[in-house]
């Protein structure tokens, strides 16, 4: 809403108690508030109605800012050099006891959704014993990797849907379900985003710039840059997963059939980390053994 006096457009937000539960948001919103990133303004809140007053952050995302660029690379630069920023500000807010845990069930719960609704639903491929076996080894080492990397706050959906374009960049939505997890989570849900694509070399060059800015602000990433890399590529492979059976769930459970435009690069990201890495190699195959036998994904490696 724009007031008549000229003041501020507003955002009304209606949750009714008995479906949502707007607790978390003001929780999250306060803390991160705190901590310098710019998340909408709380004005006014009855958390008994389910009614809040918000700051409104404006309709131009970051996608729709980078679709509509005339030089993309140019402005890029400047979106993802405030949004690394706002990360590392994200991380080192300070009140991890408001946020729950991102824990190996949370992490084993996301993985099943590959096989469940990707592989089963969507692809109509009933797994093997065999393929459990391979799906079960690798849901081990990249459960067990995750689960070593140094813990931050991880606002968990942290791409161009949900960064907006306003003063100060960026302003940060959709963050009401933030844990403390893998410090490496949002910089792969930013920098290998399903819905926008960046060349290799770029996205390398952007990690390297994050962790430089996170040693000097004195978060716990590795010391060396390689090991770094290795924790982002593995965090990236289990977030890929989840986002495959995600995306095959909206489509099939909820009529969104407009997310499969969106699994083609999803599903490159995955298949390209797999195959970096020897342990995870007999996934790496499955995946070309799936995609070879399923014309659903329209997607070839």
């Amino acid at each position: 809403m724009t007031f008549a006096d000229g003041a501020a457009s507003l955002i009304a937000m209606d949750a009714p108690p008995g479906k949502e539960d707007c607790q978390p948001f003001i929780t999250i919103d306060r803390l991160l508030g705190e901590a310098g990133v710019h998340v909408p303004k709380i004005h006014a809140e009855n958390t008994t109605h389910g009614f809040m007053l918000l700051e409104d952050l404006g309709r131009t995302t970051y996608l729709d800012r980078l679709k509509s660029a005339d030089e993309r690379e140019d402005v890029a630069t400047g979106l993802y050099a405030a949004a690394i920023d706002s990360l590392i500000a994200i991380q080192r807010a300070n009140d991890n006891a408001a946020l729950p845990p991102y824990d190996e069930e949370l992490l084993r719960r996301e993985l099943g959704l590959f096989p469940e609704w990707y592989m089963a639903r969507h692809l109509g491929a009933t797994p093997t014993p065999a393929d459990a076996t391979v799906l079960a080894k690798a849901f081990d080492a990249i459960v067990a990797n995750n689960l070593a990397q140094p813990r931050v706050p991880v606002h968990r959906d942290y791409h161009s849907r949900n960064l907006m374009v306003s003063d100060p960049l960026p302003g940060v939505i959709d963050f009401q379900d933030a844990v403390v997890g893998p410090i490496t989570y949002d910089l792969a849900s930013l920098l290998k985003d399903a819905y926008v694509r960046w060349e290799e070399e770029r996205v390398i060059d952007w990690c390297v710039r994050y962790w430089e800015k996170a040693r000097k602000a004195g978060l716990p990433v590795r010391s060396d840059f390689a090991d770094f890399y290795l924790d982002f590529e593995w965090m990236g492979i289990q977030r890929h997963l989840k986002v495959a059976g995600i995306f095959a769930r909206l489509c099939h459970r909820d009529g969104k059939e407009r997310y499969l435009a969106d699994l083609p690069l999803v599903l490159e990201y995955l298949q390209k980390a797999c195959a970096r890495y020897r342990q995870l190699g007999p996934l790496a195959a499955l995946l070309d053994r799936l995609h070879e036998r399923s014309p659903k994904v329209g997607y070839t490696f």
